[in-house]
């Protein structure tokens, strides 16, 4: 019997004039009569974080019952589609449960680090390594990019203070790589995008490429091509449709830098749009990429910074986020609290779909994720440190459409035990930890 079949390594790349484009999960990646769940190309589990500011309402975002086949509250309710990889985890708390000292910038700093962050305003500040980090230590070292930390507010500018007794660095990001070193996020898709698949270079040199309006992927096309023609059907249209996402959203890029461009507003970084939703959707369709290309496994995204000043009149809030969060129980602040927790939710939801509808070996990229959805405060009018909204959405979890109730004011860090043990990295103690959270996964 002749195989003619080849096999392709999963780190395979399509080079270029300084670009080097990874592949997606192929059948060809599978050598011939290897079952898939033997392969060694077979694809990681994966972990992402996306972080939301000011809390929610609580009462809105968790379902009145506990365990299977819970009904879905108004901020909860864009995630039923994916009920069937969905868990909820309600009663954590982050460290120091009750006290508002610190508020929005223990929020930040806490929650994926499980401690109460050193109290500072200088810049001798101290976390603790996050769960993110932990995590790609374990499953991002043989990807270009250990871990990717995203964002879409720029805070960095600010020095000192920034929340009573605490540092503004405590505020700029939730990834921690040690616990006195804070990494920092970007917010400009083009460095992003270049990060990914190349293309280095100064603001102005990035400039003179939008001028040119040429796409990173024509110095590969040729390759490509070559490439496609050895392919079986669904390999080449795998890479086909593969391809023109990353010209999509390269397209959507240099569509924001004409603009900023030719704007007026000078201060604007070249790449980043103006427009909220169009910059949150072409970070998470990056993120979607990433996975996709295995550039990395392991990604952190701040939707907003907590103290956020932005509004959404589109929404018909045209009152800063921060300042309606502090509802005093009024019924109308509450109601334009909950829009804005359900159209983040919404946002959230299409990157899901994305992630759901994108081809992975023998499933998709969410049916090889875990992808958890929350915030380091509860109720944001008290800023209250429990009970803090989690979210888990993806194949890892296990069996879904579950509600899990924990005992009041559970340290975030028992969660974080239980992440570090799905990944093969089991710790015994992290953060204000007090034990693991059983029957999880």
């Amino acid at each position: 019997m002749f195989i003619a079949r080849k096999s392709l390594p999963r780190r395979r790349f399509l080079r270029g004039a300084g670009v080097a484009v990874a592949l997606p999960f192929l059948d060809a990646m599978v050598p011939a009569f290897t079952p898939l769940a033997r392969a060694a190309a077979l694809p990681q589990l994966r972990f992402g974080v996306v972080y939301i500011p000011n809390g929610v309402i609580v009462d809105q975002f968790f379902p009145k019952t506990v365990g299977s086949g819970f009904e879905f509250l108004p901020i909860l309710k864009p995630l039923e589609p994916f009920k069937e990889s969905l868990l909820l985890v309600s009663n954590l708390t982050r460290s120091h449960p009750g006290s508002q000292v610190g508020d929005h910038a223990v929020s930040a700093a806490g929650f994926l680090t499980g401690v109460w962050p050193k109290r500072t305003e200088a810049e001798d500040v101290l976390a603790n390594t996050t769960i993110d980090q932990i995590v790609a230590e374990r499953i991002g070292q043989d990807t270009p990019l250990p871990s990717l930390e995203v964002a879409t507010e720029d805070f960095t500018g600010y020095v000192g203070g920034c929340s009573p007794g605490f540092s503004c660095a405590y505020l700029n990001t939730i990834s921690w790589s040690t616990p006195s070193t804070p990494l920092p996020m970007e917010i400009n898709p083009r460095s992003v995008f270049e990060r990914m698949f190349g293309e280095p270079g100064t603001a102005a040199q990035r400039v003179a490429r939008t001028r040119k309006e040429r796409s990173i992927l024509d110095s590969i096309t040729a390759e490509a091509n070559d490439l496609q023609r050895g392919l079986g059907s669904r390999d080449r249209a795998r890479v086909g449709d593969y391809l023109e996402n990353i010209r999509e959203i390269e397209r959507r890029i240099q569509q924001t830098e004409a603009h900023n461009t030719a704007s007026t507003t000078l201060d604007a970084p070249v790449g980043v749009p103006d427009s909220f939703e169009q910059h949150a959707g072409l970070m998470y369709d990056l993120l979607a990429a990433a996975y996709q290309a295995d550039v990395t496994r392991v990604f952190t995204f701040m939707l907003s910074r907590e103290l956020s000043q932005r509004t959404y009149p589109q929404l018909g809030v045209s009152e800063q986020h921060h300042s309606v969060s502090h509802h005093t129980n009024d019924k109308v602040k509450i109601a334009k609290n909950v829009k804005i927790n359900t159209y983040h939710m919404e946002l959230f939801a299409k990157f899901l779909e994305k992630l759901r509808s994108t081809p992975d070996g023998d499933g998709s990229l969410l049916d090889h994720s875990i992808i958890l959805y929350g915030a380091g405060m509860g109720d944001p009018n008290g800023h209250n440190s429990d009970p803090l909204p989690v979210a888990m959405v993806g194949g890892g979890v296990g069996r879904g459409h579950r509600h899990i109730q924990l005992t009041k004011q559970t340290p975030v860090g028992n969660l974080w035990r239980a992440v570090t043990a799905k990944y093969g990295s089991p710790v015994i103690e992290y953060g204000d930890s007090t034990g693991t959270v059983e029957g999880l996964f």
